[in-house]
Order: C-alpha cells, then sequence, then structure tokens
C-alpha cells in the first residue's frame, strides 16, 4: 500500500461531522478521500463499528474510532452524540435498519446515505416472513413511504454506491448518448426516451476478473468485497424490474400484493438463478441474477404511463459474474445448502491483477445493444487511493457523488439514485471509475447459441426473460 497516493480534486469544504457506520471494503475505502474531494477535516470523521481498529486507516487519515455496534436498543445513545443539523451518516453496515436510521438523522437534522437498504439481523432468514416480505422491494417500499409521508427534510440518499448507484446514472447518460448515435432527440423525459429508442431490457452486466495470489481454500469464502453482504442479498429471492414486452411470468414468478407493481420476485435465491450477459471486454457470460434495488428503481423511474395505464417498462435485472474465487466459493455454498463457509476472506492487498467491468447493458435498439460504464483494474485504484480494490472503488466513487449532491441540496428528503443529477454525480465519480466509456455491440441472448441441443430458441422475442434465463 505504500506507492499508493490520493488522486482527488477538491469539490466541496464540508465543516460538518461524519459518521461512518461499518468499517469493512467500503468504509476502509472511502476514508481517505472524504478530506480529499469534500474537504472534511480528519479530526471532524468517527468511525463506529464493532471490530474497527484504532490503528492502520482510521489512525493513518487521522478518524476516532467508537468499537460498537449498533443495534435497535442503543441506536440514538450511541449516535445522538456525533450527529447534529448539518452532519452527515455514512452507512456502510450491515444489519442495522435504513430505515431506522433514516428515521434518526431527521430527527438530528443530519444527511443520510447509504449503499444498500438494509434491515435488522435476522430479516433475510427468518421463515415466518413471506419471500415477498424479504424482498428489496419490500424494503425499498417502506422507505419510500416512509419519505413520502414526511416530505421534505435533511437530505437521505437510498442506495448510492456502484450498483446500486452509479449504475442509475450510467442509465441516463447511456440512453442519451444511444439518442445522440441514432438520431433521436434526447430528452430528460427517461422514459419516454428510452421508450422511443426501443429499449426492452437493461442488464446490470458486471465481470469482476481480480485474482488474489492466494486462492480459496476448501471450507471458505472468497471475495473482492464484503461476503456477508453478498451472500445475505445473493439469498434474497431473485428479482427483476419486469418490462410491459414479457408475455408470461417465469414458473417460479410472482407479483408482490402492494406498492409500485414494477417488479417481480421468483421463488428461489439469486445465487440460484443465472442469466446470459455481456460486457464489452469479456463477451458472452453466465450471471448471477442477484437482487439489487436498482433492478426495481430503474424499471419504477423508466416507467411510461397513459391515463393512468402502463404503457411502457423496460425489464431491468442485475447479472454479476464475480470474482472467480467467489464463483467458486458461491457452488461450494450451494453444496452446503446455503449454509455459510466458516472461514471467509475480502481479497485486498493480494489482489495481483484484473478488472472490474461494471456498467449497463441497454438492449432492443435497432443499431444494436449499447453497454456503458466502468472499467477499473486493481493497479488504478490502488494509484487513486489506498485500501481499495478496483470493486470499492467504485462503490466509493458512487459515494463521493452522492456526498457531493446532498451538500448542494440539503433539504430532499428521502431520494434514490435515479433522482439525483446524474451529470454531477458522474462528473465527481469519473477520476475514480478508470476508463468510463459507451460501446455498441451487436450481442443478443440467443447469439451464438450451441445447436447441439433444443433450447426453443427461435419461439419467441429474444428479449423475453423467460427465453434466455439459465436454470
Amino acid at each position: 500500500m505504500g506507492s499508493s497516493r490520493v488522486i482527488a480534486a477538491r469539490r466541496a469544504n464540508f465543516a460538518g461531522r461524519v459518521v461512518i457506520l461499518g468499517f469493512g471494503s467500503v468504509g476502509r475505502g472511502v476514508l481517505p478521500l472524504l478530506g480529499a474531494v469534500l474537504g472534511v477535516h480528519a479530526e471532524r470523521i468517527t468511525i463506529v463499528a464493532p471490530d474497527a481498529q484504532a490503528s492502520g486507516a482510521a489512525a493513518e487519515f487521522g478518524a476516532r474510532v467508537i468499537r460498537q455496534g449498533i443495534f435497535p436498543g442503543n441506536l440514538e445513545s450511541v449516535l445522538a452524540p456525533l450527529l447534529g443539523p448539518g452532519d452527515f451518516l455514512l452507512n456502510a453496515s450491515l444489519h442495522v435498519s435504513s430505515l431506522d436510521l433514516i428515521r434518526f438523522c431527521r430527527t438530528r437534522g443530519a444527511f443520510y446515505l447509504d449503499t444498500c437498504t438494509e434491515p435488522w439481523l435476522n430479516h433475510y432468514d427468518n421463515a415466518l416472513l413471506t419471500v415477498s416480505q424479504r424482498s428489496n422491494y419490500a424494503l425499498r417500499e417502506a422507505a419510500l413511504a416512509w419519505g413520502r409521508e414526511n416530505g421534505p427534510g435533511p437530505t437521505a440518499i437510498l442506495t448510492q454506491g456502484a450498483n446500486p448507484g452509479l449504475v442509475s446514472q450510467f442509465v441516463k447518460q447511456a440512453l442519451t448518448e444511444m439518442a445522440q448515435g441514432t438520431g433521436v432527440r434526447p430528452s430528460e423525459d427517461w422514459g419516454r426516451l428510452a421508450q422511443s429508442l426501443g429499449v426492452k431490457v437493461i442488464h446490470i452486466a458486471e465481470r469482476d476478473t481480480q485474482t488474489p495470489t492466494r486462492r480459496k481454500a476448501a471450507g471458505e469464502f472468497v471475495n473482492t468485497w464484503s461476503v456477508e453482504a453478498f451472500v445475505d442479498e445473493g439469498l434474497q429471492p431473485a428479482e427483476l424490474g419486469w418490462g410491459t414486452h414479457e408475455k408470461d411470468l417465469p414458473d417460479d414468478g410472482a407479483r408482490h400484493a402492494s406498492g409500485c407493481d414494477a417488479a417481480i420476485y421468483l421463488e428461489r435465491p439469486g445465487l440460484a438463478t443465472r442469466v446470459r450477459s455481456w460486457t464489452p471486454l469479456q463477451g458472452s457470460y453466465h450471471g448471477f441474477l442477484v437482487t439489487h434495488a436498482e433492478s426495481i428503481s430503474i424499471a419504477d423511474h423508466l416507467t411510461v404511463r397513459e391515463d393512468g395505464r402502463v404503457v411502457y417498462r423496460p425489464t431491468v435485472n442485475y447479472a454479476y459474474h464475480p470474482c472467480d474465487d467467489a464463483v467458486l466459493s458461491v457452488h461450494e455454498l450451494a453444496g452446503r445448502n446455503w449454509k455459510l463457509q466458516d472461514k471467509q476472506r475480502i481479497a485486498r492487498d493480494e489482489i495481483a491483477s484484473g478488472i472490474d467491468e461494471l456498467g449497463v447493458l441497454v438492449m432492443g435498439n435497432p443499431r444494436g445493444a449499447f453497454w456503458y460504464g466502468s472499467r477499473l483494474s486493481i493497479q488504478e485504484a490502488r494509484e487513486i487511493a489506498p485500501y481499495n480494490s478496483a470493486t470499492s472503488m467504485q462503490v466509493v466513487a458512487g459515494i463521493l457523488g452522492g456526498m457531493a449532491w446532498a451538500l448542494r441540496n440539503p433539504k430532499a428528503g428521502v431520494v434514490e439514485p435515479d433522482d439525483i443529477d446524474h451529470e454531477l454525480v458522474l462528473d465527481i465519480a469519473r477520476p475514480f471509475l478508470g476508463e468510463v466509456t459507451g460501446v455498441w455491440g451487436d450481442w443478443t441472448p440467443l447469439r451464438g447459441r450451441s445447436a447441439l441441443y433444443d433450447e426453443d430458441k427461435d419461439a419467441a422475442d429474444p428479449w423475453q426473460f423467460v427465453n434466455f434465463r439459465v436454470d
């Protein structure tokens, strides 16, 4: 880490206090850049986490450390002395209710941002809850409902990391560039623009090729970011925004009984569901259909209604191929009947090579598919700031853009990535994302399929989800 240097341009001079709740890969990754980008004084940063150490990153950048977990019974007593009007709570924790933190921040007059809408511990694996109640759809609906009921107030941004987060801003930039490349008039009525471009499907298409020098061992789960968070979301039901062009629900698909109705869920975990997808450098691949908030929010925000009736919506889903060691870990996890391995390891300093190719694959336009996103290598991430992998750096970029937007829009209330200025966020995030580019391609889910087996490839529109899911 000694060769790392913080590369950033000052974009704000925030005089308030910042509390980082949780100090895993994201908390460590963002700490070096809060001063460099937002002008946060080190002595005004406090880290609250049960496993945080006063040495290492915290000591290097002068942050105070409180080794304490947050639970329903101590949330206010621990956080109240640390947050007041104009301060900022950055939630990078696990198993602490985002909604309860938002409520608390409202009473304190503090800003709030998270990278995932979290429930309290034992929610995801609570067999007394229905599949729908354990979904990201339900968590999003509850947070947005609270925001509508309580109106304007200190800005609280839900799910503004890389994905969810930056990918919602990538979608807007992708639609803009697709319009410019096809002679369609650009518009900030994003749903109408997507409809006019013929967009049927949007994948959050991500391929992580980072490789550590110490490979996965038997009985160990290895990942380039939080193991526990990945497994938590991976064992939630597979979820996706459900397009108006789709004719039939999958056999195990279901709609939610209330809410925006922009998404469906499958009666199976996301880590047991794969989809075919594509990135420009990797090419065609099989990804896990892991639930993410952006699969719901993008579909919801791009919905077009006429006379109260939904006339257009794309199908939106995450298609994630994590690093190879994580794929092996998932296969082992499935064989253990989804019981997490006893050993877990986040690959950081031992990553020797590889990139995280993260973007949005926008499909259906007559010209072809358009991928827009970030290609960031481990070497580039280390040059930008210490304590980061390519994966964490992309998340940090989204956080910094979101925090800057909140400081410029201090009374927006509860918002999500699709609500905020994509140009501002991308302007701040780009220096941390490596190569940011848009690429046209001719890939479809049916291209290059094997002739050895009858897969009913010609039965229907290639953009129908049921036709290209890999069971």
